[in-house]
């Protein structure tokens, strides 16, 4: 069967590996999964690049946004031919077929599109997230980064009541797509000061809120920072370097802020809203979705998605055996 190979920085290919197994006598139910169809995220791009933020990329790397079927399993909790979204550990996800946990996945909704329910897993990371801050009715939040997180912070924040939607990103393609999501006013830093452009939306008061979404080496939360108001908070959702210098935490400190981090969705509870939430049409994903490639051009696909050229912003993955689902095979 086939897996992903990033050989060389901005390399990757396509090898011949052995068939997996489910592990004899492992506690807890396993399940063999087989993928239908992925999606590319920002944070499998340091395996990608080979930029030393993650280390060097395993055999597998990098794919854990996906759906697909269970081909057999040791549990109780699916049974064999159920279609369900898979989140594979340390985002080994670029096999054919591969084993995890039963509890690493959840069913899929009949009722959502496959390239909609593989949106579930993004947006499961981002109501998580959003759990964790206060009532946002008639609050002014401020995005940073228009990526795919970023879209979706915009359309949820505006489910949850926010006053002043504003995304912020360099890219006018993602800035076209956040008003399209529910951005209320858009800032390019490249043509406008953020601190004085928010503050002019804002009445001079900056945004109650502000959501770091990049994160990574090219993080932002000393931007963030600037941007809220005095006792205001910001959510640091965007993966941060293992360390971050130059923090302007005196000023962080002065303005009384309250910072939020996230990490590590409810397999129980976010994945399961997040479908629901597609399913019922409270969040329209479908904006964001943009290229497909077959998984035979995988490079093609990181390439674009890495390029962030022709307005990409979720960039699916074929796999075989979904290929062959559609084909009624």
């Amino acid at each position: 069967m086939l897996a992903g190979h990033i050989t060389a920085p901005g390399t990757i290919e396509l090898i011949d590996v052995p068939e997996p197994g489910l592990t004899p006598g492992a506690a807890g139910g396993e399940i063999l999964f087989e993928p239908e169809l992925a999606c590319l995220c920002g944070s499998d791009l340091p395996f990608f690049t080979i930029n030393g933020e993650w280390g060097q990329p395993e055999v597998g790397h990098s794919l854990h946004e996906m759906i697909g079927r269970v081909v057999e399993t040791s549990g109780s909790k699916f049974k064999p031919g159920q279609r369900v979204l898979a989140v594979p550990e340390f985002q080994l996800g670029l096999f054919e077929r591969y084993v995890l946990s039963e509890q690493r996945a959840i069913p899929l909704d009949p009722r959502v599109p496959d390239e909609q329910a593989v949106m579930a897993q993004p947006l499961g990371t981002v109501l998580f997230a959003l759990k964790k801050l206060p009532n946002l009715l008639d609050l002014d939040v401020a995005i940073v980064g228009a990526g795919p997180i970023g879209q979706l912070y915009c359309a949820c924040v505006r489910s949850l009541g926010a006053r002043e939607i504003i995304s912020i990103d360099r890219l006018p393609s993602r800035l076209e797509a956040a008003r399209k999501m529910g951005a209320t006013a858009v800032i390019n830093p490249d043509e406008e000061k953020p601190e004085s452009a928010l503050r002019q939306i804002t009445g001079g008061s900056l945004a109650d809120v502000v959501i770091e979404a990049v994160g990574h080496q090219n993080q932002q939360f000393n931007a963030c920072i600037r941007l809220c108001r005095y006792g205001g908070r910001i959510l640091y959702f965007g993966v941060p370097p293992e360390t971050v210098d130059g923090i302007q935490w005196r000023d962080l400190f002065r303005k009384n802020l309250t910072v939020h981090t996230s990490v590590e969705p409810d397999f129980d509870r976010d994945f399961p809203l997040a479908m629901r939430f597609i399913a019922e049409k409270r969040i329209d994903v479908s904006p964001i979705i943009t290229h497909r490639y077959p998984l035979a051009k995988i490079q093609d696909a990181f390439d674009l998605f890495h390029s962030r050229e022709d307005g990409a912003l979720k960039v699916l993955i074929d796999f075989p055996a979904g290929e062959s689902r559609r084909n009624g095979n």
